[in-house]
């Protein structure tokens, strides 16, 4: 049987058997060629015997879709029409990069060269499994958790806290599963319809919608306009809040100076404008870093979010935020409603490693290692990209920022470099306008991998640039 007759008799069954009920929008004809490790034309053979069939349509500028004409109206008669309530419901779908980047992370034959999380190799599992066996479990630590959290945890906190300046209280901190839950609970508990979310021009709140989905404005700002007389004409009156991650920022891996940040915080206190800061990358500083914005907030201006998904586990799911206390009561009564709470055997597990050593010792080897990889990565981009591109040297976490001497990094060059199992993190995600940069990481691929995925992504700028030059001639 050939390739196209084994996609239209699988096309057909997702159809029959109701997994692709009336109005279905199929996806890309890219997204289904890399699926299926076929040609895009193979696919788009199939597609067209389906079209003469009437079992499925294209609308005018638009996806091709499940048909509802006759062939259908048995599956009509027997099955809601799912794709208009996709459609039609509050949240945003994600942009189809992030989705395949988002897919093709759980393919082990893909070399992941910007992923936002730890090699396993990097992450204390054997030492997280034999702490289990020190940890005394009550009945009642077993159950559900208290809206806030473990409360021996959050106390841990406020000692833990104290190393980026930041005194607080159990009362004001509240556990999440991760920071990610943070930024939800924010967007459903505090802001309304409407409400200006700042941030900086590269973001990475453009590459998920916790407040896009609930009809808030994000509003870009650059670095050199964060000042009052930018800001302020923007707000109209209108609720605001700034998001920002002064310390190793996803996805550039800047670091605001003291000066920068005072300068910031003294901008939005005259403004009454309330800060979001993002500091889950704080510990991979591989210099000490500077306070954070929280430890100079003396007026409740600064929601603080913190997490163990970037050193410790990813799996753990756990981060707190740390915010006055009517903050941390809306978040914590919306949290409730929602999951009930964190894991509290995740909780248990991050509060025997705060309070034992154990986190300390791991932040500082782990530390040492993502210096390596980056001395590693920086190596490999002199040799391969020293003429055709540029990056600052890593200060720390995961990341690099590659900007290319030439607007290259399009959706088409993301997919050619999918389809020679290379996943990258392109500019455009982050930035919808940028076609310059590639968020790279040196935190989870191999030694091996890295040169291997680099050098691939070598070849195919050198491929696109000569084209691009080509055309401009």
């Amino acid at each position: 049987m050939s390739l196209s007759k084994q996609i239209v008799d699988w096309m057909t069954e997702q159809i029959v058997t109701g997994q692709w009920p009336i109005g279905t929008k199929l996806p890309a004809q890219r997204q289904l060629a890399l699926s299926f490790e076929v040609n895009r034309s193979t696919v788009q053979e199939a597609i067209d015997e389906l079209k003469a069939d009437g079992i499925l349509s294209s609308k005018v500028g638009s996806s091709t879709y499940v048909s509802n004409d006759s062939w259908n109206i048995l599956l009509k008669q027997k099955q809601p029409n799912w794709q208009r309530y996709i459609e039609s419901s509050i949240h945003k779908p994600n942009y189809q990069t992030i989705q395949l980047i988002n897919e093709f992370e759980q393919n082990d034959t893909v070399i992941r060269l910007s992923t936002g999380e730890l090699s396993p190799s990097l992450l204390p599992t054997e030492e997280i499994h034999a702490s289990l066996q020190q940890l005394q479990f009550e009945g009642k630590a077993m159950g559900y958790s208290s809206p806030q959290g473990s409360l021996k945890l959050r106390i841990a906190l406020c000692d833990y806290l104290l190393k980026r300046g930041i005194k607080t209280t159990p009362d004001n901190i509240c556990i999440v599963s991760g920071g990610l839950q943070a930024l939800q609970l924010i967007a459903l508990g505090l802001l309304e319809t409407g409400s200006i979310v700042f941030q900086d021009e590269f973001s990475y709140l453009n590459s998920v919608h916790p407040f896009q989905s609930f009809g808030m404005q994000m509003q870009s700002i650059h670095q050199d306009e964060r000042v009052k007389k930018v800001i302020q004409p923007l707000l109209r009156k209108r609720q605001g809040i700034y998001y920002a991650i002064p310390t190793l920022h996803n996805p550039t891996g800047g670091i605001w100076t003291i000066e920068e940040k005072e300068s910031f915080y003294a901008m939005c206190q005259s403004l009454q404008l309330p800060i979001i800061e993002d500091d889950v990358y704080f510990e991979l500083s591989f210099d000490s870093p500077t306070p954070a914005l929280k430890s100079f907030d003396t007026t409740g201006q600064v929601i603080y979010i913190g997490s163990v998904s970037k050193t410790l586990s990813p799996g753990l799911r756990i981060g707190w935020v740390v915010a006055p206390t009517p903050v941390i009561k809306r978040l914590a009564d919306i949290k409730m409603q929602l999951d009930y709470g964190s894991s509290a055997i995740s909780q248990e597990i991050v509060h025997y490693w705060l309070t034992s050593g154990l986190y300390e010792k791991h932040i500082e080897q782990l530390r040492d290692e993502l210096k390596r990889r980056a001395y590693l990565m920086e190596n490999l981009l002199e040799r391969f990209f020293a003429g055709i591109a540029s990056w600052k040297s890593s200060k720390g976490g995961f990341y690099i920022w590659l900007k290319f001497n030439d607007p290259i990094v399009t959706t088409e060059f993301f997919m050619k470099s999918l389809k020679h199992k290379v996943l990258i993190n392109p500019g455009y995600i982050y930035e919808p306008k940028d076609a310059y940069h590639i968020r790279l990481s040196y935190a989870y691929a191999s030694d091996d991998q890295l040169e291997q995925g680099l050098l691939i992504i070598y070849e195919l700028a050198i491929q696109v640039i000569k084209k691009f030059h080509e055309s401009d001639d």
